[in-house]
């Protein structure tokens, strides 16, 4: 009972949340500021779990002086007053808070910028494991009136689009005349990951005819009412709207599906962040990291319709377009929800792959998959050498078992594929980067 205790402890850190923590005498505990995605809805629930878990009494959200802004308010056992505030003003406005010290967490729905890391060096780096917290996945759906008979549409027809290239439906082969453009306000992470996979990497600016919202419901809503519009959302906002089938390079139409975002193979799928400045010292902001990323705090994630970072099995159905050797691993296997990505030119295991060693370690655990139950399969971006793409596939399948084994993991095989069945286009770095990742099946 002891080990597993302790087992615990290691895995889910909530639960090493047990003393009290320090209250203020006066203003807030804590100070998140950003994504308005996390902010609306997500951030307030976690802190109100957080919040409950440390026992305080009568907590509730209520709204706080501007719009788009929260305070979530409990009382400890002896009267004294908490709060916790939360503005969700875009994601560039959390990291601009970091430096004004207006903020101790900043809420992020894209990874910061390489400008910002730089103009917030001061405060620690923010790359750093402990800093840059993934907190979920969502996926950015592209959504058209219900009543739009178009149901596939690739990132370049999108870049188009929403440059205003393409002006109307007979041009996408569809129907209704002009196109009306819906897109989040500039200052929205929701926004910069458009432009980010969408527009930036074609050179296209989004045209000046596209209506701008800062809330994302009110988006899905418009669009919901117009025949002839489209627009871009996050997951949980897709609402009365209807979602499309998305291809990017030769990747295959994908619906924003929680299988496909939670493994990141979804074209427009992307991170949410927490980062913790390693300068702040408040323990409210470890503690409510802690929290989430625990399995109590995950299914908060996924009950506020985003996708946690639980990992189940799933059965994959084989496709005439997959290699023969796939197709077989298919038939017998079960691909775990989770796909092990790289830092950006590097061997090395990203910020969330880091998080998900854990979790896959302790699904294998939890099911007796622990001796050789379990196969790695590597991907690549495009070479100029098959032979070569299909190498440095099987090396990055053997970097995730070197770290699985130090976790008493006895793999069954690992498998490198090359560049066959892309998620993305090798057009460009973010998609190259994209096809660099190891699945993880279990027998």
């Amino acid at each position: 009972m002891r080990l597993r205790v302790l087992f615990l402890l290691t895995l889910f850190p909530f639960f090493a949340v047990a003393a009290a923590l320090p209250v203020p005498d006066q203003g807030p505990a804590l100070r998140i500021q950003g994504s308005n995605t996390i902010g609306a809805a997500l951030g307030p629930a976690l802190v109100k779990g957080l919040m409950v878990q440390q026992g305080l009494q009568g907590v509730h959200i209520e709204p706080a002086e501007g719009a788009n802004e929260q305070r979530i308010v409990g009382s400890t056992r002896q009267g004294k007053t908490v709060t916790i505030e939360v503005a969700a003003h875009g994601s560039s406005t959390g990291f601009a808070a970091l430096k004004r010290a207006n903020a101790d967490v900043a809420a992020s729905s894209r990874p910061i910028k390489d400008s910002e890391l730089v103009d917030l060096e001061p405060l620690g780096d923010l790359k750093s494991p402990d800093a840059e917290q993934v907190i979920a996945i969502d996926g950015l759906a592209i959504i058209l009136n219900p009543r739009n008979p178009l149901n596939t549409l690739n990132t370049e027809q999108l870049a188009q689009v929403f440059n205003g290239d393409i002006s109307t439906w007979e041009a996408l082969g569809g129907v209704g005349g002009t196109i009306h453009l819906y897109a989040r306000d500039d200052q929205s992470g929701t926004y910069d990951t458009f432009k980010e996979l969408v527009l930036s990497r074609r050179g296209k600016p989004l045209a000046p005819s596209a209506q701008r919202f800062e809330s994302s419901e009110a988006l899905s809503d418009a669009v919901s009412h117009d025949p002839q519009g489209i627009g871009f959302i996050g997951l949980p906002y897709v609402r009365q709207a209807k979602a499309v089938a998305i291809v990017d390079g030769d990747s295959q139409p994908m619906l924003p599906l929680a299988s496909l975002i939670a493994t990141e193979d979804y074209p427009l799928s992307r991170r949410l962040f927490f980062y913790l400045p390693p300068s702040n010292r408040n323990p409210w902001a470890k503690a409510l990291v802690d929290f989430t990323q625990s399995g109590k705090g995950q299914a908060m994630v996924a009950a506020n319709g985003f996708i946690a970072q639980q990992v189940q099995a799933i059965g994959v159905e084989p496709r005439p377009s997959m290699p023969e050797d796939y197709q077989a691993i298919a038939r017998d296997a079960q691909r775990l929800t989770v796909n092990f990505r790289f830092e950006e030119g590097s061997a090395s295991l990203d910020s969330k792959a880091r998080q998900d060693l854990q979790r896959v370690v302790a699904y294998l655990k939890g099911h007796g998959k622990l001796d050789k139950k379990v196969m790695l399969v590597g991907f690549g971006d495009m070479k100029n050498d098959p032979q070569r793409a299909a190498l440095l596939s099987k090396l990055r399948a053997m970097a995730v078992r070197r770290e699985l084994v130090k976790s008493g993991v006895v793999l069954r095989d690992i498998r490198g594929f090359g560049a066959q069945m892309p998620v993305a286009t090798n057009s460009a770095d973010e998609g190259r980067i994209k096809n660099r990742r190891v699945e993880v099946w279990v027998y």
